[in-house]
């Protein structure tokens, strides 16, 4: 490991009476690539500050190497000056550098430095942060209001640095791609990784797993629910089978309906809890706004119960395709057909319904009182508060107290509370960390009703989506069963500009899905049988591990060693997991080509 040009040694910091930090020690070497996360509200974004020196600690020290630059991205960037090209020029960026790194994320640099919207207020701060050609560079949630161009981009950009890269982000298939290390901010404290963040999860559950075994051997009274509160909660998401299931069964339908035509589910009107068959169809819709055809002759049917993504580069038309499908705006061609009984809930990305010095109590009841109506039903306020991870001491603080991914919470809260069948939710993931994202999964993949959700978070999409449409800003607009990868293996290159002064290339959404294969090749198939071999012998494994932990008399005999077995048991249950969920998308692939078991390669 490199040695620290930047370093945080036994620092602590109050918050009020309480103390955020304390003992927390962080470092940085040269040209090393690493990665912060830790809840909503754990200090991440502090931690941040530490290290640049803005503010300082009440215990312990900052060590830096002389003459070091840093570089800041805030979570969010207050952008001032008359024209981008100032307030770049306003850092340590000399003029024609500043110049070149707005125009390289697609800014024009005599631009006034006011109105931007959430993309160009990030893309301009970033501009600013690579034109100073810092040694460290601090990115506080870079990829919020960027679309998936930028995103990858933005990596591609960072994989050609040499600059040591601290990065806070909720972006799963960002971090994968640019850390080389993981720091943990965990209820106070600082756990360092060696490791790329896609070894995250099952070390993160090893180290739970083996502290909850050890304060129950010792007779400690734990409350568990604290350790899924603390991160517990992501470590569901690989076990849940079931789930993934369903979601490939969903995706599985949705691709026979758009390859064979489209069913002929009539719009009928039900019960006041449940929308019809059909909540939405388009037929051949198009628009022009601004002399730019947006959408050209799109058609979608939308039945109840599906989670479909809209995705595209910002400015694509997401916004208008909502419009259109929502009634809100008419198509130039086309027509669109709403559902019965459809009862809308709307969480938008602007949060303008949080007013700042409201407290969150005023802004879940305001009509006074403890209680809040959820889909119907009184509950009381700090249950359902804690229900999105809000502590009930939380519940008088004043909104502007919260951090950004503490408001993304709280709009949450107010969307999910209202009765709805249909949900729209437009860039949810933003600010939020890796917990509240896996329990905004939970509850949308247990939402009976629809959602729309608008979304440059790949991950996330992959993990929801029973179909992705698509809009690449020139007319042509796609929809293709299943998430982000599937859309990626059929579209390849839907997102690729036209040569400068050609048209813009069409593209139609395919009558049906490319062919599968007519078996597994023989790689997939020996991995099957592989797949179907070891989940027996990690199984046995788990049996043998919690045998030994169950010994009463293990603990007081070599406390290292049975630390060890609970960290071996985590990470054997997470390997069984990981297998099982291959083998089941192995085995559902096998099932879609309508072969029997063992049947496959040659």
């Amino acid at each position: 490991m490199a040695p620290p040009i930047v370093a945080l040694r036994d620092v602590g910091l109050a918050d009020g009476a309480a103390m955020l930090f304390e003992g927390v020690s962080l470092a940085l070497g040269r040209g090393e690539r690493a990665c912060l996360v830790g809840r909503n509200g754990a200090g991440k974004s502090t931690l941040l500050r530490l290290l640049l020196g803005e503010i300082e600690p009440d215990d312990g020290e900052r060590i830096i190497s002389p003459g070091l630059r840093i570089a800041l991205v805030a979570q969010e960037p207050a952008i001032v000056g008359e024209t981008l090209q100032a307030w770049a020029e306003a850092g340590r960026a000399v003029p024609h550098l500043a110049r070149a790194a707005l125009e390289s994320v697609g800014l024009d640099p005599a631009s006034p430095a006011t109105n931007l919207s959430g993309g160009e207020t990030r893309r301009a701060a970033l501009a600013r942060a690579f034109a100073e050609a810092p040694d460290v560079l601090l990115l506080d949630e870079p990829t919020n209001h960027l679309d998936i161009l930028a995103i990858e981009a933005l990596e591609a950009r960072l994989a050609r640095q040499r600059t040591a890269l601290l990065v806070v982000s909720h972006d799963r298939a960002f971090l994968e791609r640019v850390s080389q290390r993981c720091f943990w901010l965990d209820r106070g404290r600082v756990r360092r990784l060696d490791a790329p963040f896609g070894e995250f999860d099952a070390w993160a559950e090893g180290i739970l797993a083996a502290e909850d075994e050890t304060d129950r051997r010792i007779s400690k009274q734990v409350e568990r629910e604290e350790r899924w509160l603390a991160f517990g909660v992501t470590a569901r998401r690989a076990r849940n089978e079931g789930r993934r299931r369903r979601l490939l069964a969903l995706r599985a339908d949705k691709a026979k309906r758009m390859a064979g035509g489209r069913s002929e589910a009539k719009l009928a009107a039900v019960s006041s809890s449940r929308s019809g068959s059909v909540v939405i169809e388009a037929k051949a819709i198009s628009k022009t706004l601004g002399g730019r055809r947006l959408i050209d002759g799109f058609s979608t049917r939308i039945l109840r119960g599906e989670k479909v993504a809209i995705l595209g580069p910002n400015g694509a038309g997401k916004t208008t395709l909502l419009g259109l499908l929502f009634g809100r705006m008419a198509p130039d061609a086309g027509e669109v057909r709403l559902g019965a009984s459809i009862e809308l809930a709307f969480a938008s990305q602007t949060r303008a319904e949080l007013a700042p010095d409201k407290t969150l109590i005023e802004i879940l009841a305001p009509a006074g009182g403890d209680q809040i109506m959820v889909r119907g039903r009184p509950r009381h306020v700090a249950g359902y508060a804690a229900d999105f991870l809000f502590r009930s001491e939380q519940l008088r603080q004043p909104v502007r107290s919260l951090s950004g991914g503490e408001r993304g919470q709280l709009l949450l809260t107010l969307a999910l509370a209202k009765p709805s069948n249909l949900l729209v939710l437009d860039e949810p993931t933003n600010d939020l960390d890796m917990e509240t994202l896996t329990l905004l999964e939970d509850l949308l993949a247990d939402y009976e009703g629809t959602v729309i959700l608008v979304s440059h978070d790949r991950d996330f999409v992959e993990r929801l989506a029973t179909s992705t449409i698509a809009l690449n800003g020139q007319g042509a607009v796609v929809e293709t069963p299943g998430g982000w990868r599937d859309f990626v293996q059929q579209n390849p290159d839907f997102f690729a500009r036209p040569p400068d002064g050609a048209p813009p290339r069409r593209r139609e959404a395919p009558d049906r899905p490319k062919a599968a294969a007519a078996k597994l090749s023989y790689r997939d198939q020996r991995r099957l049988e592989e797949l179907e071999a070891e989940a027996p012998r990690l199984a046995d494994r788990i049996a043998e591990l919690e045998g030994r932990l169950a010994d009463p008399g293990f603990y007081a005999r070599d406390p290292a060693a049975f630390e060890r077995a609970g960290r071996d048991l985590a990470a054997t249950r997470a390997a069984l997991a990981a297998a099982e969920e291959a083998w089941l998308e192995l085995e559902s692939r096998r099932e879609a080509l309508g072969l029997g078991a063992g049947e496959g390669a040659p």
